[in-house]
């Protein structure tokens, strides 16, 4: 993995970035988070991103889901076109390969854990109970599946959105600050599971981390500062 613009390196291709740009107008003049980024990131493969707060990298990962639009630049998942792409066109791409961890959890309070841990890969047209249910009991959730979000823990929240993501087994998992919200020793846990589930069904692992520890258990790392990718070894 190289967190500058790489040899073609097949089909395999879970995410290419080219030259993506991305600003935002300020009161104090334009701000710009984006400077010309560019990474590939192939199936199996994992990439921890680090940078300083506001530096960028959620607005990227949002780039990279459609949830965004990019003031110029590429992007790519799975060898199909994120950007430039409408709406309808992100929504399926995303739906279909895309696997989102967010900072805010973002699970549907009607829900009970069960529903939302089935969502998305109902969605994706691939809930498999036995697979939820072994991920559930790998997140220590498994005696919660009847709860609602709000009878939860920060820390129980942010495990069912992980096993939401994972459970539609995407080409693609952007996780924007998985473990911040859990204790070293379940973050570990959760990272492990992560790690472990994107290798083996040869997805793609975009990770935003401010831990320097977990982000030396990715495969490659690179830095955002001032809106441009220096590789971390």
């Amino acid at each position: 993995m190289s967190a500058q613009p790489a040899p073609d390196v097949t089909a395999a291709g879970a995410l290419r970035v080219a030259g993506l740009r991305k600003r935002f107008d300020t009161s104090e003049g334009p701000l710009t988070v984006l400077d010309g980024v560019s990474l590939q990131l192939a199936r199996g493969e994992s990439l921890a991103l680090t940078g300083e707060s506001g530096s960028g990298k959620s607005t990227l990962l949002h780039i990279c889901a459609g949830l965004e639009p990019a003031d110029g630049g590429t992007v790519e998942v799975d060898g199909r076109a994120m950007t430039g792409t409408d709406d309808a066109g992100r929504a399926a791409l995303r739906r279909g390969g895309v696997g989102l961890v967010f900072q805010q959890f973002n699970l549907i309070p009607s829900l009970t854990v069960a529903a939302n841990l089935s969502f998305q890969a109902r969605l994706a047209g691939r809930h498999d109970p036995a697979f939820a249910a072994d991920l559930a009991a790998r997140l220590g959730i498994d005696g919660l599946m009847t709860r609602y979000p709000e009878q939860l823990s920060g820390g129980q929240q942010q495990r069912v959105a992980v096993g939401r993501c994972l459970a539609a087994r995407p080409a693609l998992v952007l996780a924007d600050e998985p473990t911040g919200n859990l204790d070293e020793a379940t973050g570990d846990a959760v990272l492990d599971l992560l790690l472990e589930t994107t290798a083996a069904a040869g997805a793609a692992l975009l990770l935003v981390t401010h831990s320097p520890r977990l982000a030396a258990r990715c495969k490659a790392r690179a830095h955002l500062r001032a809106g441009r990718l220096d590789e971390r070894p």
